[in-house]
């Protein structure tokens, strides 16, 4: 596939997820709606000058005032300004964009009542792999056991390695991308290891 076609694809099914969800709908992301969570994207690419505040507490005020003006528009110019993206960002969307995407999509699929996995091809399930060992070592760096991780498709990969105490976890590429980025309680995956490191790793703030 060509190399951004991942994040092409899960850009459309993510727009295509908000637009079937409505305006309304629950999410995973705490205190956001839909609207917010189409929002927060459209916020992320299209308003540099605002999504500092994603990750400043300095500017976050603003950052917020930015995402509620967006969420109160039309929800459906909304949603195509998502599906649409930024034209001079399209070269790097491999790289900023497949984790957001892919992590976003689950936040409204499992939000709902029912909800089951759904099929990943194993070519982005190779590339979700990839991202969910930059985004385990990113993001549990400071947990205080090493953290082994394997699952199918995964080559087995260690986080805080030097750490003495242990523990084991295991699951499909797209279930650790979304378990390291703070979804924990949504992720199917099986935890092993001393009971104290396993509660603590399952409640652990993690993400980005």
């Amino acid at each position: 596939m060509p190399m951004t076609a991942f994040a092409r694809d899960e850009r459309n099914a993510l727009a295509d997820a908000l637009l079937a969800a409505g305006p309304d709908a629950p999410t995973l992301c705490e205190g956001w709606a839909t609207r917010d969570l189409a929002a927060h994207l459209v916020l992320r690419e299209h308003r540099p000058d605002a999504a500092a505040g994603i990750m400043l507490k300095a500017v976050a005020g603003h950052t917020q005032k930015v995402q509620d003006s967006l969420a109160a528009g039309d929800y459906a110019a909304l949603v195509q300004r998502v599906r649409k993206g930024p034209a001079l960002l399209r070269p790097f969307d491999e790289a900023m964009n497949v984790v957001e995407f892919f992590v976003h999509h689950e936040d409204i699929r499992r939000a709902a009542p029912e909800w089951s996995q759904r099929p990943i091809p194993q070519p982005y399930s190779q590339s979700l792999a990839k991202n969910a060992k930059r985004t385990a070592r990113l993001s549990a760096r400071r947990f205080p056991a090493r953290i082994e991780v394997s699952g199918p498709d995964v080559e087995p990969f260690t986080v805080n390695p030097k750490q003495e105490r242990a523990v084991s976890i295991s699951g499909a590429p797209g279930e650790l991308v979304l378990f390291f980025s703070g979804r924990q309680s949504s992720a199917e995956v099986s935890i092993t290891g001393p009971d104290d490191l396993t509660e603590k790793l399952r409640g652990a703030r993690l993400g980005i």
